[in-house]
């Protein structure tokens, strides 16, 4: 055997090291969102997925490299379904509602991956010890709410507002209300989302 865990003269599969890895992945998922980030250990994770260490160990270069692909998976699959739903909306007023929905409705159907991201995000450090995700992501959320807000104000269909105030102000809302939610699993999410597009359709509209 070879030390990566193949058979001597075993070609690789792309296909089948694809899967694998999204196995490896949403054993991670579940694992963080079962124990927490730092109890998350490779060992506890290669038990979740029913395989070895060493078949973790061939496919990413550790528990960092790991679990900042996990992060990465959910941004990814998060940003398509919300990308999908921002497509289906010519208005700015449109595209805010299906901001916030989308964003509330991923995260409700995928509570594990709320409870992964959240914990890794927060968990997770940089050689220097700064947050590895949490400003980047910071950032390109406000950068894509602010433009659909400047949107609203050139087509005329916002009141005079700072974009960046509220596309600020829209950010930690979301927030919020997840944070609410990861804590009590019996808060209704649903009834939240449509509180919070109804108070910031109010809040911006001419």
């Amino acid at each position: 055997m070879q030390s990566d865990g193949r058979p001597i003269g075993l070609k690789r599969n792309p296909i089948i090291e694809e899967a694998r890895r999204r196995q490896i992945i949403d054993a991670a998922i579940e694992t963080v969102a079962a124990v927490g980030y730092a109890q998350a250990s490779l060992s506890r994770i290669a038990q979740h997925a029913r395989i070895s260490k060493s078949v973790i160990s061939y496919h990413f270069a550790g528990k960092d490299d790991l679990l900042e692909q996990v992060v990465t998976q959910i941004y990814d699959d998060s940003w398509k379904f919300i990308e999908a739903a921002l497509e289906t909306e010519d208005t700015a007023s449109g595209k805010l509602r299906a901001y916030i929905r989308s964003n509330l409705d991923y995260l409700h159907a995928h509570r594990s991956r709320a409870l992964a991201v959240g914990d890794i995000v927060r968990g997770h450090r940089a050689p220097d010890g700064t947050p590895r995700f949490a400003a980047t992501t910071d950032e390109s959320v406000v950068d894509l709410l602010t433009a659909i807000l400047r949107q609203g104000l050139a087509d005329g269909e916002f009141r005079d507002l700072d974009p960046q105030v509220v596309a600020v102000t829209v950010g930690q809302a979301l927030i919020g209300v997840l944070g609410l939610w990861v804590m009590n699993p019996a808060v209704d999410l649903a009834a939240c989302t449509t509180e919070l597009i109804t108070l910031f359709d109010r809040a911006t509209r001419k």
